[in-house]
This record gives C-alpha cells, structure tokens and sequence, in this order.
C-alpha cells in the first residue's frame, strides 16, 4: 500500500483517494505515528500532505526515520517544504503568493512521464523553497515560483496540488508515482470497500436495531442502503422536517425512497426556528442544528427498543473542513453532523462512507443500483437553507429564498449543461439594496446566485454560466420574488473561498 502522512491539509483524504483510483491500497496516518508501526506494514511509498502551518512551526515535526524506510517518497506543499528542509535545503516566505490556477514547465522525469512539458496547475502556498538540498534537480516551475518541483533520487517534491481535479494530468501524475516510482500493484476496487463497510457494521451493530439519519440525499441514502444490507429488518429510517428545506424538498423524498426503505417523518419545524431565532453567526448555526438533530434522534431512539447505534451519511469533506482529520487540521467550518455534535450523545454513531468523497459515494448508489434520480441529485447541506441565508434565520427570509431557488432551479435545469454542474443554488444576503419598481422606491434584499464545477467538493471553480441564462434569473426573480429587488453572480472560486456562504 501507499501510507499518506498527514499534516493538516484539507486535501488529505483527497490525496488517498486519487490512489485508490490508482486501484492501489492506501491509508492515512498522522505525522506523528511512531515509525516503527509503518516498518510493520508492506509499504510500498509515502505520500506527505500539505497542511495549514510552516516548517518553522515545531508542532509540524516529522522523523527522520521516514527517509530510512528505503521507498519512494512525495512531498505535496508543505511536504514538499518540510522534505526539502529537512534533507539540507531552505524554504522562506514567499515575496508571492500564489492561490488557483498557475502554469507549470515540467523537465522530463519518470513522475511526469507521457506529460506536456507545460500545463495548468492549482497552488495555494506563501512559504516556498529557496534553495535545495545537495544534489536535488528542479523539475518544475512557474514565473512565481522558480522552484515548483523537484527531485533527489526517488524522492519528490511538488509545490502545485496534483491531488485536486483542477490541477491538469494531476491524476496521471499521481498514477506515475504510485506505479511507474513506487511500482505498487493494483488490486484495490470499490466492491471491496462495499463487502468491508458491511462488515464492519454487522460486527458493530450485532443484533440491535439501527437509527439512520435520512435526509433524501445521496449520502444518506447510500449510507442507509449499505446499513440496510447488513442489518436487514433492524434499519429504521429518520427523516427530520427542519423547516430548513427546499421548495417540496420533504413530499419528494416521501415519494421517491418513503416506500424503499423504513423510514419515519419528524415535524422539528418549530424547534430548530425557535433555537435559531437571532442567530447570526455560522459557527453557532451548525452547531445549534447539530445538536436539535440528535437531541430527536436520541428521543425517537427512546421510543424504539434496542436503539443504540446512529448512522449518517458523513463524507470526508464535512470531515475536514470541521477540523477533525488525522493531522492539525485548520476549522473551516464546522459541519452539524462532526462539529456540530454535542460531546456527551446516548447513540453511538456510526459512519460508513466517512473515508469518502461525494463522487465515490456516486459511485458505490450505481453498485447499489440505487435508482439514477438519487444518484444525480445536487448536493444539499445538511443544516438546508440556514447556511444559504447570511445573518439570521426566519420564516419570511426562509420563504423567501425558496422562492428565489425554485426559479433558479427551475431555469438551470433546462440548460444543456446543467448535468456538468456540481451544485446551482441561491442565496440571500443580509444587504439592503436601493431599487426601483413601477416608479416607486425599494429597499429589498439581495440574492446572490452561486453555481460551481467540481468532482469532489475539495476544490471547486465558478461556472461560466450563459449571460441569457443569468438576465433571464435575475428578471424573474426580482419580478416574481416580493422582498428581492437585486440578484447578483458569485465568480469566486474554492479557494479562496468555500462552496457554500456559510
């Protein structure tokens, strides 16, 4: 297998996933796993991570040892910094940052075997390296960054992200590393994944019974299949009705799985809008769903004998962007369901495709044969439209925005690209706009309309939507949406920003 060594990134399990798409085994360890627990392993290559700190931060340490186990190496980012470092070179704070797209020239080396010697890339550093160690070569570099790359025999360094999907023949370049340096076999699929999460929840779960937290997504669905095969009768179902969803986001989940699975609807309308009534703050918002979630599923549970297990449909997004990764990962924000969790819960939870991405998750609904309209569903977050709304939450505004993402919605999907697009959605903004309607002066809101391209939700670019498309929206929903007067564009991609507002 390929070992990850984890110092942070948001990117990590990313960088594991990509792989695993190599058909390779690979596993994610902290920067401060004693290496005598590696040396017990059939490594076959070390991949280091990037990360949020700088070589010259002590809690960042890494063992020398690493060098001493004899395999390949390749330092992304801060690995590649902290390899250089620590192998004799120097590594400064850059005059030039550099974030997004960047333009790499690559020398002929096995890591980039079969590439163009110039290709796009995505960066996102401040520190970089000076000068490298003794006998290093350059492989890479940019007009900002004069050393994007190199190599020391088998070992790697690389500035860019080759892990994420906008950095060109970034796969390629993990495919090399993996089989053509490391030369590590190819005997790792989906399928076995499936047979070892069922596995695990049968040895987990035994005989009881299991609540699962349904929301109509393709995570929790896939999650609750996966539960269903391995506990059969014992699965029950929990779909909460928050008063956070979408325009008849609850009769189509009721209409499409209701009569698939065993699954009960709990009206928390008034709850989750009395706990959230004057809040502003983000973090205090996930966090305040978070916990009114499993308070009623720990209630509901009460009603049921032999309820002690909890599953939801966690993906390693919500994962590290809540800051709880293998490595020191920064808090971004903290999703309901991992940061979001009170300390002390009744229900143990369980987790199936935490390790996962949302595509893998897409991948496993067709080996499920999960019917195509899950499948293809665009993402939702779980606290629904109380990220979607800056500043606080009620029902007027919640009315609003549903409006404004039906037409949104409605117009999108008739676009030929709309199946190209990983996520379309509104938001309205705590801004008060001067308008002017039928001669009469407005003071309306402000919606913001977001649509992003992306394979994983990792990292993500604007859509270039259609200007016909865009005047079309922005007309009809100041004209048929009473509280909005002025509709704008989000062209900001992830980094430096995140898909959703909030």
């Amino acid at each position: 297998m390929i070992a990850v060594i984890d110092f942070g990134s948001q990117y990590t399990q990313l960088i594991a996933r990509r792989v695993r798409e190599c058909r390779v085994y690979s596993e994610i360890y902290s920067h401060l796993i004693d290496i005598d627990e590696l040396e017990n392993k059939d490594i076959e290559g070390l991949i280091f991570s990037g990360g949020p700190g700088s070589v010259y931060q002590k809690r960042y340490y890494l063992s020398r040892d690493f060098f001493e186990l004899g395999v390949p190496i390749l330092g992304i980012c801060y690995g590649m910094q902290l390899t250089a470092q620590m192998l004799g070179g120097v590594v400064k704070h850059s005059k030039t940052r550099e974030y997004g797209h960047a333009v790499i020239t690559a020398k002929s080396v096995p890591l980039f075997a079969r590439l163009p010697n110039r290709f796009n890339v995505w960066m996102s550093h401040g520190d970089s390296v000076e000068s490298l160690p003794s006998d290093a070569q350059v492989i890479a570099q940019t007009k900002a960054t004069p050393i994007a790359g190199f190599r020391l025999g088998n070992i790697y360094g690389l500035q860019f992200h080759p892990e994420v999907h906008h950095t060109q023949y970034g796969k390629k370049i993990i495919n090399n590393f993996v089989t053509s340096v490391c030369k590590a076999k190819k005997a790792w699929s989906m399928d076995k994944f499936i047979d070892e999460q069922v596995d695990n929840i049968k040895r987990a779960v035994g005989r009881d019974k299991v609540l699962c937290a349904v929301s109509g997504g393709i995570d929790s669905t896939v999650a609750a299949a996966l539960t269903t095969r391995a506990v059969g009768k014992n699965f029950i179902g929990i779909f909460v009705d928050n008063g956070l969803l979408r325009h008849r986001e609850k009769e189509e989940v009721m209409q499409t799985i209701g009569s698939r699975i065993n699954l009960k609807v709990v009206n928390a309308k008034k709850s989750f809008l009395r706990k959230l009534a004057d809040v502003k703050n983000p973090e205090r918002k996930r966090k305040i769903i978070g916990r009114e979630f499993i308070r009623i599923f720990e209630s509901e549970a009460r009603k049921i004998k032999n309820i002690k297990f909890l599953v939801q449909g966690t993906l390693y997004p919500d994962v590290i962007e809540s800051g709880k990764g293998i490595g020191p990962s920064a808090v971004i924000k903290s999703h309901h369901n991992v940061g979001g969790l009170p300390r002390k819960m009744r229900l143990k939870v369980i987790e199936p495709l935490r390790p996962l991405f949302k595509d893998e998750v897409r991948k496993l609904g067709r080996l499920l044969k999960l019917p195509a309209s899950f499948i293809g569903r665009k993402p939702f977050p779980g606290p629904g439209l109380a990220v979607r709304i800056v500043g606080p939450v009620t029902e007027k505004r919640l009315n609003i925005l549903r409006q404004a993402d039906k037409i949104l919605i409605a117009e999108a999907s008739k676009l030929k690209m709309y199946g190209d697009i990983w996520q379309i959605f509104a938001v309205l903004l705590p801004l008060g706009s001067v308008g002017v309607m039928g001669d009469k002066r407005t003071y309306d809101s402000v919606c913001a309309i977001r649509a992003v391209c992306s394979e994983d939700g990792m990292t993500a670019d604007w859509v270039r939507l259609p200007q016909e498309f865009l005047g079309r929206v922005a007309r009809r929903i100041a004209n048929e949406v009473k509280g909005i007067n002025r509709v704008v564009f989000d062209i900001t991609s992830k980094p430096p920003a995140t898909i959703e507002w909030e």
